[in-house]
């Protein structure tokens, strides 16, 4: 089954129609930055800019910043405040006029990799991190979600983790690797403590970098980068919508 996989980030909104039986993208990704503000209307614009390159008319999968709750939006990070509240389904079913399903962004990207990547087959506690404008969390057990973890908001170090582990973090603030890469491992240890995760899985642009990072890190827990890379946020997103079809 082909459903079409939105994956909506800080800088970027990227989507790709799935092939949700092999987790494989039917084409090629069509990519459009996030507008500046990243306030309703104008990303609700580009979700039917995206849907149109397609010339889309079926079901749509939609990962989204935001924890999200039959289809609401309950919190707002990295995106405007506006959206708290805001029905983000029902939103980007009536400017696209296919049905949406939407479903937490790093949600989205774990369930891909427990579905076809570094998660697949993975028993116990499997926590997937992405890396990113922020830090975005997806906890599973024995292969099941417990959605809208936003574990990214944890505190480290009397701060919200992210704005000291993000890439956005490690940008902004001109941070060698090393240096990042130390704070990156304080963040990973409080959540090893906290869950006791089998297997950790890293995600984000920043994985492009590992080589740069990941020898660096000392936890117990085995450490991977995801194996779908940028591609999970999409096809997590349309494996969600499809789940929701079922």
């Amino acid at each position: 089954m082909q459903i079409l996989g939105i994956d909506i980030g800080g800088t970027g909104i990227k989507g790709a129609p799935v092939e949700t039986d092999t987790g494989s993208l039917v084409s090629e990704r069509y990519r459009l930055p996030t507008p500046d503000g990243a306030r309703p209307d104008p990303v609700a614009a580009v979700i039917q800019e995206v849907v149109a390159q397609f010339d889309w008319h079926a079901p749509v999968g939609c990962g989204f910043p935001a924890v999200i709750r039959n289809g609401v939006a309950e919190s707002a990070a990295n995106i405007s405040q506006r959206w708290i509240g805001t029905n983000v389904a029902q939103l980007f079913s009536e400017v696209t006029q296919c049905p949406v399903y939407v479903v937490n962004d790093a949600d989205a990207a774990g369930l891909a990799e427990v579905t076809f990547g570094a998660g697949m087959g993975v028993k116990g506690v499997v926590l997937m991190v992405t890396i990113g404008t922020g830090l975005g969390s997806a906890l599973f057990i024995n292969g099941v979600l417990v959605p809208n973890t936003e574990l990214g908001h944890i505190e480290v170090d009397c701060d919200d983790a992210e704005t000291l582990a993000s890439d956005e973090a490690r940008k902004e603030q001109d941070l060698s690797w090393k240096k990042w890469a130390k704070r990156l491992d304080k963040y990973l240890s409080s959540l090893e403590r906290l869950f006791s995760p089998d297997l950790i899985i890293l995600g984000g642009g920043v994985v492009k970098k590992q080589d740069q990072f990941l020898p660096l890190l000392t936890l117990r827990t085995k450490v991977v980068p995801a194996a779908l890379a940028n591609d999970a946020g999409i096809v997590g997103a349309a494996l969600a919508a499809r789940q929701n079809l079922v």
